[in-house]
């Protein structure tokens, strides 16, 4: 005889329900970058994995609900377009190569839509662009890629941003790019799940830790450089400070603790070039991130890099990149392939 199903006498109002899945859109923007796309998105599935049940699902939109490429050049297959985007908790921006080439149009008016109904929006990499040109960070703290800050602050001046690996403002949501998506979306599953779900998801990921969000984004000088010597860092970094307004060899040496002898012999035995020649090289790389991720007068990004004028400005770009700041600039318009970010 079979055993009779037990039923619950619980009042049917009262019984546990499950939480809904939340649902993620990602918004994949042409050359976006695929190591930030899949450090955001592999959370969330190894969240569903620790928890036994989904927590989280996903939806992927382009453009016109086609295949996209991503900067590696692998393409992605989508669910839909960006105007098809709907019953989303939140929204993320996916971008990567050269945002600033394309016009958004349409995904900005989907992201404003979305918001509008309370939808949380969120970017990774150089997304922060995209919903900074929508008007949707005003009053929220945000973050990009190192390469993109200066840019990105140049363009919107009023942007509260900063430089931390990622910033979680309400219900906006930004991160540095690269591995950074990682630590944005364990803190997103902590706040949402538990400690418990999201340490899990972090020994999946051989994680070891998730990073604090004011963790600084590149390496220090003394691993970008190779060199130890304090004196010799601290006068690199007073360099990557004083870009608009350059100190001179003998203000340099002074804040050092030197002589301008002494800070010479230092540069050429440890970097292998003057002082002076390498203040140029950081004001020359700072000017190319502009003229690639800005529309600024190629005129107002050389006095914004310290330099007194555009034609001394076209001769030293010359000398160190082979080409001229608006053929660089013109390079970029016409497809030439330029050194990906994120």
């Amino acid at each position: 005889m079979q055993k009779p199903v037990e039923r619950s006498t619980m009042p049917v109002s009262l019984m546990p329900v499950a939480e809904a899945p939340r649902v993620y859109g990602f918004m994949l923007v042409p050359q976006f970058s695929m190591i930030a796309f899949t450090s955001a998105i592999e959370p969330l599935r190894l969240a569903n994995r620790a928890a036994g049940r989904a927590l989280y699902e996903w939806r992927l939109y382009s453009p016109d609900g086609r295949a996209i490429e991503a900067s590696n050049g692998v393409a992605v297959a989508v669910d839909g377009a960006y105007a098809e985007a709907g019953g989303l908790a939140a929204a993320i921006v996916c971008a990567g190569l050269d945002v600033q080439t394309h016009g958004h149009r349409e995904l900005m008016a989907v992201l404003r839509r979305l918001a509008s109904f309370g939808v949380g929006i969120g970017a990774v990499c150089t997304g922060t662009y995209v919903l900074a040109k929508a008007g949707l960070l005003d009053g929220h703290a945000a973050t990009i890629h190192w390469e993109n800050f200066s840019s990105l602050a140049s363009e919107f001046p009023d942007l509260d941003l900063s430089q931390e690996l990622f910033e979680i403002d309400r219900n906006r949501f930004t991160c540095a790019g690269g591995t950074a998506a990682v630590d944005m979306m364990l803190s997103l599953i902590a706040g949402h799940h538990g400690t418990d779900i999201a340490t899990e998801v972090t020994d999946q990921l051989i994680h070891h830790r998730v990073r604090d969000a004011a963790e600084r984004q590149r390496m220090d000088l003394r691993a970008r450089l190779g060199v130890a010597h304090p004196r010799l860092l601290a006068v690199v970094a007073l360099m990557e400070q004083a870009i608009e307004r350059p100190l001179t060899c003998q203000e340099l040496a002074a804040k050092a603790g030197c002589s301008t002898r002494q800070l010479e012999r230092l540069f050429h035995k440890y970097l292998g070039r003057s002082p002076t020649r390498h203040y140029l090289t950081i004001r020359l790389e700072r000017s190319r991130e502009l003229l690639r991720q800005t529309s600024r007068p190629i005129l107002a990004i050389a006095v914004e890099c310290g330099f007194v004028s555009a034609s001394h400005f076209s001769k030293s770009y010359v000398e160190h990149f082979g080409r001229t700041p608006r053929a660089e600039r013109n390079a970029l318009r016409s497809g030439i392939p330029v050194r990906a970010t994120g």
